[in-house]
C-alpha cells in the first residue's frame, strides 16, 4: 500500500476498481457431471455476467455503493448484455471494444453445489491503450486485478492499495509493478504462487484452502491464518466464491482494516457468494 496515502476518512465512501476480464455464463443445474461420452440432463438453467472481473466488481458495488469496471468486450450483442448486468448491479463499466466475440462460458451445477467450467472463446482483456479513464484510479482507494496487459497494471498502480490474482503472476512479472496482495489458492496448480517468479514480491500473500480457510504471510515476516466463515444458509453454487473472496480482502484493506480484519470479511463474501445462484447471486452487503 502507497505509504504516501492514508486510508479513507471516517464517512467518506471506499472507492473501488476492477481491471480485468468478463464472460457471460450460462448455467445448467444437473445431477452430476457426466463422465467421458455421457449426457446428462439439466433440470434448472439460469445466466449472467460473471468472470473473474464481473464477480468481482459487482461484488464490490455491493460493498462501496459502487465500483468501476476496466475490461474489454466483443463488438457482439453478448457484450451489450453483460455490461448491462453490471451496470444493474451499481458496476461503472468501462470497457474497450475487440473485433470478434465477447467470451462465453458454460457451467454445470451438480447435486453439491460444485461447478464445473468450460469457457468457449479467447479471454478478453484492457490494454492502457485503450480509451479509457485510466486517469481516475490515481483516486482510487482499492483495485482489484484478473486481467489487463502490462500497461493496464501499470496504470492500476496509481490506487493507493493493489490486489493481484496469482493467475496471472506472469504478467505481474513482467509488468514491474509491486502489487500490495497477491491471492491465489494453495490447492489449485492454476493458482499456485511462486515467490521465484516475481522480481519485485507483494506486500501480502494470501492462499485460500477452501473450506479450511487458508493462510496468509507478510513481507515484514508476520504470518498467519484465517479461518472460513460457514455459508449463511443452503449451498446453491460454489461459482465466483474465490474472487467474491478477493473482491471482500480488496474492500477491507482499501477501507483501512488490518490483515486479520480484511481477511474475515473476505471470508464472508466467500460464503454469501455460495448462497446465491448464478455468478452475482449470493453478494455481501453491509449495513442493516
Amino acid at each position: 500500500m502507497r505509504s504516501s496515502d492514508a486510508a479513507p476518512e471516517p464517512g467518506r465512501p471506499v472507492r473501488t476498481a476492477v481491471v480485468g476480464h468478463v464472460e457471460w455464463v450460462r448455467f445448467a443445474r444437473v445431477d452430476r457431471v457426466p463422465p467421458p461420452g455421457g449426457i446428462a440432463h439439466a433440470t434448472d438453467g439460469w445466466e449472467g455476467a460473471g468472470g473473474g472481473g464481473g464477480v468481482a466488481a459487482a461484488q464490490l458495488a455491493a460493498l462501496a455503493g459502487g465500483a468501476l469496471l476496466f475490461t474489454a468486450f466483443g463488438d457482439d450483442d453478448v457484450g451489450g448484455r453483460a455490461g448491462d448486468d453490471l451496470r444493474r448491479r451499481g458496476v461503472d463499466v468501462h470497457a474497450a471494444t475487440r473485433a470478434g466475440p465477447t467470451r462465453t462460458a458454460l457451467t454445470m451445477i451438480d447435486a453439491t453445489g460444485e461447478r464445473t467450467i468450460v469457457t468457449l472463446g479467447d479471454r478478453l482483456e484492457p490494454s492502457a491503450d485503450d480509451p479509457l479513464p485510466w486517469d481516475v484510479l490515481a483516486g482510487v482507494d482499492g483495485v482489484y486485478v484478473t486481467a489487463g496487459d502490462d500497461g493496464a497494471l501499470r496504470r492500476a498502480r496509481a490506487a493507493r492499495v493493489v490486489v493481484v490474482t496469482s493467475r496471472i503472476s506472469d504478467r505481474l512479472a513482467s509488468s514491474g509493478i509491486a502489487a500490495d496482495v497477491v491471492v491465489g489458492s494453495a490447492h489449485d496448480p492454476a493458482e499456485r504462487y511462486d515467490p521465484e517468479a516475481l522480481p519485485v514480491p507483494p506486500g501480502l500473500v494470501v492462499r485460500t484452502e477452501g473450506a479450511a480457510g487458508g493462510s496468509w504471510h507478510a513481507a515484514d515476516g508476520r504470518r498467519g491464518r484465517y479461518e472460513a466463515t460457514p455459508a449463511p444458509g443452503p449451498v446453491v453454487d460454489t461459482y465466483g466464491a474465490g474472487d467474491s473472496f478477493q473482491a471482500g480482502l480488496t474492500f477491507g484493506l482499501a477501507a483501512g482494516l488490518e490483515v486479520e480484519g480484511a481477511l474475515a470479511l473476505a471470508a464472508r463474501c466467500g460464503a454469501h457468494a455460495v448462497t446465491g445462484r448464478g455468478p452475482t447471486g449470493g453478494l455481501l452487503r453491509l449495513g442493516p
